[in-house]
């Protein structure tokens, strides 16, 4: 067992976390695309790589440069934008036994090691957990087991690669997020969804075929609604070959409920659509010409996982 930080020297402190490196580096590739910039990915299994799925700029040409500088061949098994997670397969080869931890014990202010690959080698980032919440929606819906931010400055090639504890263990992939912040996908999340990505090939998620956006209801309208928010979301354009279109919701319609929960945000709707609500029904509640009224819908798949 290692000795704990707080009993060692600055010069021990420094050599642990340099040892920590070496020790995932095996673990560590960078990907290379046709344009853009590199960035890391990490053996999850032999042969098989998660990455950031955000980073990840074409679905074909990809290349790998492995632990030995050596350049390798990847295709992509499956991408999920939802939870920024993208698997890729390569050729197999014997992984180093580093295992991906729960999060559970993970607390703000802990120490965390970023490390991810460039061409020209590894590369680090030492901060501390700057926020440890609970799951979270991200805006396109994915179901994430942890809010996790890191406060350390993370170069833009290394994302998708490993964030460790200070036992060298993988708590999860470090992404950026929303003005640079750094977010740690956790490895609860990556072991879920890289699993239905090498089952399946994609992340089911639910479609609704119908445009939103946010429109302000007259009060008078929203009391007799029963909202407590005079706001809904008006329907800006209708899929004809979607559920929407199907069950009867028109252009101009404006969508008030979800069964009985009210609808505010588009965002509220990504994470209604998540993988479980494919085949459901659900009743939108709505408004047409100032009237009140309903329909069901029978939740898709979305066919296109990008979208």
């Amino acid at each position: 067992m290692s000795t704990p930080l707080s009993d060692l020297s600055l010069d021990a402190i420094s050599n642990q976390i340099a040892d920590l490196l070496d020790r995932i580096a095996p673990r560590l590739v960078a990907i290379h695309g046709a344009r853009r910039r590199s960035s890391t990915g990490i053996f999850w299994r032999p042969g098989l790589v998660v990455t950031a799925e955000e980073a990840l700029e074409t679905d074909e040409d990809i290349l790998i440069t492995r632990p030995d500088g050596s350049r390798a061949p990847a295709v992509l098994v499956g991408r999920d934008p939802s939870t920024d997670i993208a698997l890729l397969r390569t050729e197999e080869q014997p992984v180093a036994d580093i295992p991906f931890r729960e999060t559970s014990r993970l607390r703000t202010g802990h120490l965390v090691l970023a490390a991810g690959r460039q061409a020209d080698g590894l590369s680090a980032a030492l901060g501390i957990v700057a926020l440890a919440g609970g799951p979270w929606r991200s805006l396109r819906g994915g179901h994430i087991d942890r809010r996790l931010h890191l406060d350390l400055r993370l170069d833009a090639r290394s994302e998708g690669g490993a964030a460790l504890d200070v036992s060298g263990e993988i708590i999860g992939m470090t992404v950026l997020g929303p003005r640079g912040r750094v977010l740690v996908i956790p490895s609860e999340t990556i072991e879920r969804v890289a699993q239905q990505l090498l089952d399946h090939g994609r992340i089911a998620r639910g479609y609704l075929g119908l445009g939103l956006q946010p429109v302000s209801i007259d009060q008078t309208i929203a009391d007799a609604a029963g909202l407590t928010e005079p706001r809904g979301l008006i329907v800006i354009s209708v899929d004809s070959s979607g559920p929407g279109q199907r069950a009867g919701i028109k252009q101009g319609d404006v969508l008030i409920r979800w069964n009985a929960d009210p609808l505010y945000s588009v965002r509220r709707v990504y994470a209604l659509l998540g993988p479980e609500s494919v085949g459901q029904s659900v009743v939108l509640g709505m408004l047409r010409s100032g009237k009140q009224t309903s329909l069901t819908v029978e939740i898709a798949e979305r066919s296109n996982p990008h979208e």
